[in-house]
């Protein structure tokens, strides 16, 4: 049984507590002491910060995990707020803070739902896992994998929003980072230098030539460019000897690092061979983040597409689960990346999507939550992890 009282009195706990990426050790052990009141079996932190929590039921099966971040995005400016972002109030059917959509209140709801089966456990096939990752909002799946590593599972729900629906699956991203060099210069005798800013802008102009590929479920690769930045800066009086620009690549199911660079290492040449002295390069970033126990991550910032096909057993056990409990089992997809780049796009591991809210309530300014959904997809994750443990269980347990 759940208390609805109660879960959405833990959310608007949870919301309260700040928890930037990198720096949610005070969320982690709150969270916790959720877990051990709910009845979870064991509660622990990993090396790199995740919170792990287990319900082992009481005959044999496999391992289903039900995951999502507790880091945020910053709250940005205050004054943009028409509300506390850390308030946690509670107020015309909704939630309010950052956090609430993106993605505290589904970690509530996974607690409390997972919860409602501990009565049962005995009955229960294999082992219930839930967690709670950091530092998504830096590196998708990153962190998650390490928590992989040391926990093998057959199945995962990711409870990033999909109003309730059943996402099958999502774009992938790449971050890019495009440098083209010049020669500096006085700017009062530009013949003397090579600009690269010029530079730069004759191959952004020539950017949007790239065909990009298509999917039928996922849609349209995406190519957008997201800063520049010259050097030197501020560039008073001196003409650029480099420019620097972040992209950013959507990228889509079986495409790799070198099918996103290739086309655009192409076109640098073609377009440099036009620009006598300027060069250019072009590659995924590689970067490193250290968590709130101290220790870095470091990754390549390419996170795979992936989708779970219409003819995956899990899928359709997961719809049916969903439709008997009376609630959407519409199927979509994600336009966003999520950890489940590592757990189906790297390691392809069945993974589906499931929560409460919208996709364009993250990183808003007076982000919310609807009450109705949170209290709905609670009752979703326990009809899910009732269902796929029981499927896990019949099909055997490779995860492990």
């Amino acid at each position: 049984m759940i208390d609805d009282v109660s879960l959405i009195a833990d959310v608007a706990l949870l919301v309260q507590q700040r928890s930037l990426s990198g720096e949610e050790d005070g969320a982690v052990r709150l969270f916790a002491s959720l877990l051990h009141r709910l009845g979870f079996d064991e509660v622990c932190t990993d090396p790199v910060g995740n919170l792990v929590a287990v319900i082992r039921g009481g005959r044999p099966g496999g391992r289903v995990c039900f995951e999502g971040h507790i880091d945020t995005v910053s709250e940005g400016d205050p004054a943009l707020w028409s509300r506390d972002p850390f308030g946690g109030e509670v107020s015309a059917g909704r939630i309010w803070g950052r956090g609430t959509s993106d993605m505290k209140a589904a970690l509530v709801a996974m607690a409390h739902g997972l919860a409602a089966l501990v009565p049962e456990k005995k009955e229960l096939p294999g082992e219930l896992v839930l967690a709670a990752v950091v530092c998504e909002e830096i590196f998708e799946g990153v962190a998650f994998g390490h928590l992989l590593d040391a926990c093998p599972v057959d199945v995962v729900v990711v409870g990033e929003a999909t109003e309730l629906e059943l996402a099958v699956g999502q774009k992938g991203r790449a971050e890019i980072r495009l440098e083209v060099h010049g020669k500096s210069a006085h700017s009062s005798c530009p013949s003397a230098g090579l600009n690269a800013v010029r530079g730069f802008a004759s191959i952004f102009s020539s950017i949007d030539q790239i065909s990009l590929p298509h999917d039928p479920l996922l849609g349209p690769a995406i190519l957008e460019p997201v800063d520049v930045i010259s050097s030197p800066w501020p560039g008073a009086s001196v003409i650029p000897a480099l420019c620097t620009s972040t992209w950013d690549r959507r990228v889509l199911p079986g495409e790799r690092e070198e099918d996103v660079i290739a086309p655009l290492r192409a076109l640098l040449e073609r377009q440099v061979g036009a620009c006598p002295g300027i060069s250019a390069q072009a590659g995924i970033v590689e970067a490193e983040f250290k968590t709130w126990t101290g220790k870095t991550l470091k990754a390549r910032r390419f996170f795979p597409a992936w989708v779970v096909s219409a003819e995956d057993p899990f899928r359709a056990v997961a719809q049916a689960a969903l439709a008997a409990a009376g609630l959407p089992a519409e199927i979509r997809t994600w336009g966003f990346c999520t950890d489940g780049s590592e757990s189906a796009g790297r390691r392809g591991i069945p993974t589906l999507g499931f929560g409460p809210s919208r996709e364009d309530c993250a990183h808003i300014a007076d982000e919310y939550v609807e009450v109705s959904q949170v209290l709905a997809a609670a009752r979703g994750y326990t009809a899910l992890a009732r269902a796929l443990s029981g499927h896990v269980a019949r099909q055997g347990t490779a995860g492990r």
